[in-house]
């Protein structure tokens, strides 16, 4: 499928102003959303081209620029130790209740849009992974896919290092996609399985995967990228975006 992606909003937010780029199909007609929330770099091109991705199986993708109160807008952080340093230092001076803010705001703007269907779903990827987590407390959020994400068994995401996602996790209602490297020093064995049995705890309705892969082995590019990994795991995204927004939709 064709699809549009040089186009952006600057959503409003209690934080100011948010870039979110946008990538839909070209064909007219309406079709599902997915916010795909990015790694601690932003949109890089990694990240745009997944949402190209998910866009070309019909899906409207929104791609909000997560640091969006602290760099200007269209600031994309390298993959290197000085961006990494950044957006890990970023992180955690955001607070978390801004963070919720932005998921709430792309949200909201999908559902409104004359091309969205309103069925809406969430994606993210490593600090975006727990970001879609959140996101999936909210109501009408259908779908979530997960890959990695870092923070949650120790609770350390924003600013002062407490957040409440395990705490909360019993608001998501919607069907669940986590996926895990077993090599990623970032998410431990014993974080990965704490997560698990509260999830099974609280009777989520969950998709669990482990791969014999490093962290960021979804990028496509660097050393990490594991392109058969990835192929697999994405397609299980799409699965779950398929049966829980697009069917019916």
């Amino acid at each position: 499928m064709i699809v549009i992606d040089n186009e952006f909003v600057d959503l409003e937010t209690p934080t100011g102003p948010m870039r979110t780029h946008i990538v839909r199909p070209a064909a007219p007609g309406r079709y599902p959303g997915i916010q795909l929330f990015s790694e601690i770099f932003q949109v890089t091109a990694p990240i745009h081209r997944t949402a190209v991705q998910l866009a070309g199986h019909g899906y409207i993708v929104a791609v909000p620029e997560v640091y969006h109160e602290y760099e200007a807008a269209g600031t994309v952080l390298k993959y290197d130790q000085q961006g990494s340093d950044r957006g890990n230092a970023l992180k955690t001076t955001k607070p978390v209740q801004a963070y919720d803010d932005d998921a709430r705001a792309v949200l909201g703007h999908l559902a409104a849009r004359e091309d969205c269907t309103g069925r809406l779903g969430v994606m993210g990827i490593c600090m975006g992974g727990h970001l879609a987590f959140r996101a999936a407390m909210n109501p009408d959020v259908l779908g979530a896919v997960c890959f990695y994400a870092t923070d949650i068994h120790k609770g350390g995401l924003g600013q002062g290092m407490h957040d409440d996602s395990m705490a909360r996790a019993a608001e998501i209602r919607g069907e669940l996609l986590m996926v895990w490297g077993r090599q990623d020093p970032h998410i431990p064995t014993e974080g990965r399985m704490n997560v698990l049995e509260h999830l099974n705890r609280i009777g989520a309705r969950l998709n669990w995967h482990e791969v014999n892969g490093a962290h960021a082995f979804l990028r496509d590019e660097g050393v990490r990228y594991d392109p058969e990994l990835a192929r697999s795991m994405f397609g299980l995204a799409l699965d779950l975006f398929h049966r829980t927004i697009a069917v019916g939709g």
